[in-house]
């Protein structure tokens, strides 16, 4: 009897987007796929679609922002398989109408940014450092390379989780664990639907989960993309500050 262990992988805000079409590509026989989402119904279809590949999978609307439920679900996972793979990937934007909202807005959008971040990816490290093995991606944003004043605090969360994957990085590589950050620009889903501002270089989501899956094989430390982007911001964040600041503040703002 075959007694090689099925690979875990992590994914949350699998329900639509990046999450769901990253879902699928690593879907097939001898996985363990364990999925988050919000939307139940999207979830369970998305279930379905990777259960059709081959892939074991395990579906649950456990909110990122649980610390207690993100722990029994990471662990959970890694009682029934090697965890291979854990992507954080859930995460929220939009605007606010009133400063008198403004605090209760920001605590909403890092509680899920931030705080989801670390609930996915804390429970993780000691069980892969227990393996000697296994991989942990946190997807940021193209957001996360400036303070952006229209993008507050989409920006700053995004900074926070770039930052943490980078750090994790060369902390957990004596360990045998691979981090990844992963810096999307804009990319078709249902956030970036509600942007009322052209969006350059938008790119299919099946075709920027690609991306993903590949630069994490070749565990590359920063995935960002695509590179006509990569490109103008790293040009953008040579700027002299008062430049920067006077163009930054007249960049268009979420809704």
């Amino acid at each position: 009897m075959d007694q090689t262990p099925l690979s875990g992988i992590v994914i949350t805000g699998a329900s639509s987007g990046i999450g769901a079409a990253l879902a699928e590509l690593y879907a097939g026989p001898g996985v363990l796929l364990a999925l988050t989402g919000r939307d139940a119904s999207r979830l369970e279809e998305m279930a379905e679609r990777c259960r059709a590949r081959g892939a074991t999978v395990i579906a649950e609307t456990v909110p990122v922002t649980d610390v207690d439920g993100m722990h029994r679900f990471i662990t959970g996972v890694a009682a029934a398989a090697r965890l291979d793979l854990v992507i954080a990937n859930a995460g929220v934007s939009g605007g606010f109408k009133s400063w008198d909202d403004f605090d209760a807005y920001v605590r909403g959008i890092t509680s899920v940014n931030i705080d989801g971040v670390l609930n996915t990816v804390n429970p993780a490290v000691p069980i892969m450092v227990r393996q000697r093995s296994g991989q942990i991606a946190v997807v940021a944003s193209m957001a996360g390379f400036l303070a952006m004043p229209g993008a507050v605090p989409y920006s700053s969360s995004k900074h926070f989780a770039r930052a943490y994957a980078e750090e994790l990085r060369g902390r957990l590589a004596p360990e045998g664990i691979r981090v990844s950050a992963i810096c999307p620009g804009f990319v078709v889903s249902r956030m970036t639907a509600r942007n009322k501002f052209p969006m350059p270089f938008l790119m299919d989501t099946a075709k920027a989960a690609r991306i993903i899956r590949d630069g994490l094989a070749r565990n590359r430390g920063r995935i960002a993309f695509p590179w006509p982007m990569v490109a103008i911001m790293g040009a953008l964040g040579l700027l002299p500050y008062p430049l920067l600041d006077w163009l930054l503040r007249r960049a268009p703002g979420k809704d």
